[in-house]
């Protein structure tokens, strides 16, 4: 360690990155790891710093936070307290109700940790508003007298209704979802004030609770003139002059395989033999030929940062003009792509890769059902109707074997827990939950999606270019040990080296406890241990995947980070990745990269909201009936029963009978003091349905006395 410092404090030194001190220090291959975890502690202790280029450089003093302020954003809770997200620190701050402020949800703020205080959380205080982050708020309108009214905010975090005057009330009448913008944000005296700026409708009109969702988490439904105008421009078919100086794969055998109800086809697979090697072709839509940088596509691209998938309609980054359209590599129609070409050995390893501008033509749009039929299960009839590409589906199968038995080996990590997919009415109903099957064909495309991204983030960092990775970092230590605590008290073990995990031990745990009476439970433990996966401009690897390369190169339509790098890997190819090209890049690839991760939570949520949701409607509609279910998640105030259908549902301790449950949260345990009766995670029971509510999105089960739930009760 002291060492880099000398170095770094040396009148000569000049800012590397991690690969150049490796060099200068001689540091053999095999112990760069340990520089590098001994670079993350000197930038911990505030040490050293790296630049927005990636290299490091002695902390000047006058970048340390002055007088123990951190800046972060404000969470509000209904109660009046709340929580301040501070990036790059593991726990949030408390701010107990006395000292935020007056903080709205959503605000940039600057707390001070507040000294002496000990407990469960640091508590902090809020000693100045930055920036307000919430400017609109989706809610209720009730009708109070004839002068005023309120909104009734959906956001249950908010803990003041907004005060409406009459004359800003857009005529909205009791029970209508509207859109307010905020005047002031009130104080301890006074509510939050508003004016109406648009009526959703009526809260029991359909759609309109799924609009209200949407407009709540500020999702643009609508592309404004100037992006629609512009994608009217694009043609539909290729021109000549797009094809000049590309591969021409027209000829080479290709499908498409996705869902049978998608309509954006991003992606395409091909595959021949040369000797006992595979040559993979992945050949990604070239959507950044049709939108430009910095063009009015490219702003509203960057504003949405991703397609958002809701229960009932899609919310597409592009219109649909170009995702349906001239993007969308459509069967029998000359298109323009991407296409990484990798050589594959027998032990499923890339040995030869290229990555270059292609014309290709898809043979057939495939779908994983009838794919999986193909390969899986043999159908005659199935595999007649495609006779053409049969034989290189069932080589894709087998490739596809290998690949995944080589990831398996070096310990990556799959968390196979069911989606659900909800069926709708026409008027928005959900008449049906069922958990999305995974089968040989989603497989095999995830298997070669995989493969692509991590051969052009490979690529990539070798040639010491400007990108955009998708990382995944290594867990909090003390929740891992906080794991195998738990774990030990079933017998099962992991091994931690100098505090940390390797993926194989969690790859390896999973695999223990397979077919075990507690298999779901460790596995949500497990999950939940996770960091959340996100973009960033270094490539510090993918805990998940146990890679050391990985970007979001597959989807462009969809995902703006990859749509991002597209632009990147043309500008290499093309010989214009000169240095006002690397500068122009390093400046703008840290805020694209933070805010896709932003966006991406953002969409992620409004999912979850919405699946939320239509799984409360469609439990409505079977209330006091009884189901099977798992116990999911257990706290101090009871147990969430999941059910096969996916919709989980919460056990209020106060209806947990024959005993005085505590919850032992070191062991997820809930315990009878009295009788040792206990409830742990994993746990079968069986559940009737109470109640629900379409306003908190909850549902309430209380347990069923049977077989199961009695013999597994006692201790």
């Amino acid at each position: 360690m002291q060492v880099i410092l000398d170095l770094m404090n040396d009148e000569y030194y000049v800012p590397m990155k991690e690969k150049e001190l490796a060099v200068i220090l001689q540091v053999e291959p095999e112990d760069r790891p340990e520089l590098s975890s001994i670079l993350q502690e000197l930038l911990l202790k505030q040490k050293i710093e790296i630049s927005k280029r990636g290299k490091y450089q002695l902390l000047d003093p006058k970048n340390i936070k002055s007088q123990g302020l951190l800046t972060g954003t404000f969470i509000s809770n209904a109660k009046g307290f709340g929580f301040v997200e501070v990036e790059g620190r593991e726990e949030d701050l408390f701010i107990p109700q006395e000292y935020t402020f007056g903080a709205f949800h959503l605000d940039i703020v600057q707390a001070q940790i507040l000294k002496g205080k000990s407990g469960h959380r640091t508590e902090a205080k809020i000693v100045k508003i930055l920036e307000r982050g919430t400017t609109q708020i989706v809610g209720t309108y009730q009708k109070s007298n004839k002068s005023f009214g309120f909104v009734v905010p959906d956001n249950t975090k908010l803990d003041s209704d907004i005060y409406i005057r009459v004359e800003d009330s857009k005529g909205a009448m009791d029970g209508h979802k509207v859109v307010v913008e905020l005047l002031n944000y009130g104080d301890n005296r006074k509510s939050p004030e508003g004016k109406v700026i648009e009526i959703l409708g009526h809260v029991n009109d359909p759609g309109v609770d799924i609009i209200s969702i949407v407009k709540g988490f500020g999702l643009p439904m609508e592309f404004p003139e100037k992006v629609m105008n512009q994608a009217e421009r694009i043609p539909d078919h290729i021109i000549e002059a797009d094809m000049n100086g590309r591969s021409d794969l027209r000829d080479v055998l290709m499908v498409t395989i996705d869902g049978p109800d998608a309509k954006d086809l991003d992606d395409a697979v091909s595959l021949s033999m040369d000797g006992d090697n595979y040559v993979l072709g992945v050949h990604i839509a070239d959507v950044s030929n049709y939108v430009q940088e910095n063009s009015a596509l490219d702003h509203e691209a960057i504003d949405r940062g991703t397609s958002v998938y809701l229960v009932d309609r899609v919310i597409p980054m592009l219109p649909h003009r170009l995702s349906n359209g001239i993007c969308s590599l459509n069967a029998g129609e000359d298109r323009l792509a991407l296409s990484c070409i990798m050589t594959i050995n027998k032990m499923g390893k890339v040995i030869d890769h290229e990555i270059v501008e292609s014309v290709i033509n898809v043979n057939h749009r495939m779908d994983y059902p009838s794919v999986n039929r193909i390969i899986a299960l043999k159908d005659e009839e199935e595999r007649n109707k495609f006779a053409d590409v049969v034989d290189m589906l069932d080589k894709m199968y087998e490739l596809s074997s290998l690949i995944r038995n080589e990831r398996r080996k070096r310990g990556s990590i799959d968390f196979d827990f069911a989606e659900s997919k909800i069926i709708l009415d026409e008027n928005g109903h959900p008449t049906e939950i069922k958990p999305y099957e995974r089968n040989a064909a989603t497989k095999l495309i995830e298997d070669f999606m995989l493969m692509a991204n991590e051969t052009v983030a490979e690529h990539f960092y070798w040639l010491d270019r400007p990108f955009v990775y998708r990382t995944h970092e290594t867990p909090d230590p003390e929740k891992i040990q906080k794991l195998a605590a738990f774990i030990n008290n079933f017998g099962f073990h992991i091994h931690m080296a100098q505090e940390e995990i390797h993926p194989k031990e969690i790859q390896k745990l999973l695999g223990e406890v397979q077919e075990t009476p507690y298999e779901d439970m460790i596995a949500m433990i497990a999950l939940r241990s996770m960091k959340q996966a996100k973009y960033t401009t270094e490539c510090t690897g993918h805990f998940g995947l146990a890679c050391k390369y990985y970007c979001h190169f597959t989807s462009p339509i969809r995902r703006y980070p990859d749509l991002q790098i597209h632009r990147i890997i043309k500008d290499e190819i093309r010989g214009r990745m000169k240095n006002a090209k690397i500068e122009h890049y390093t400046k703008i690839l840290p805020d694209i990269a933070t805010g896709s991760s932003k966006k991406e939570r953002r969409a992620d949520e409004a999912e979850r909201e919405t699946d939320k949701l239509k799984k409360v409607q469609y439990m409505q509609d079977h209330l006091g009936e009884e189901y099977d279910g798992v116990i999911s998640g257990i706290t101090e105030w009871g147990l969430y029963v999941q059910l096969a259908n996916t919709v989980e549902g919460l056990v209020h301790i106060t209806r947990l009978t024959g005993d005085f449950f505590v919850y032992d949260e070191a062991s997820y345990v809930m315990k009878g003091t009295k009788h040792g009766m206990r409830y742990e995670m994993g746990q079968r029971v069986r559940v009737r349905v109470l109640s629900t509510d379409d306003f908190m999105r909850t549902i309430d089960f209380e347990l069923v006395p049977n077989e199961t739930n009695d013999e597994v009760t006692d201790e």
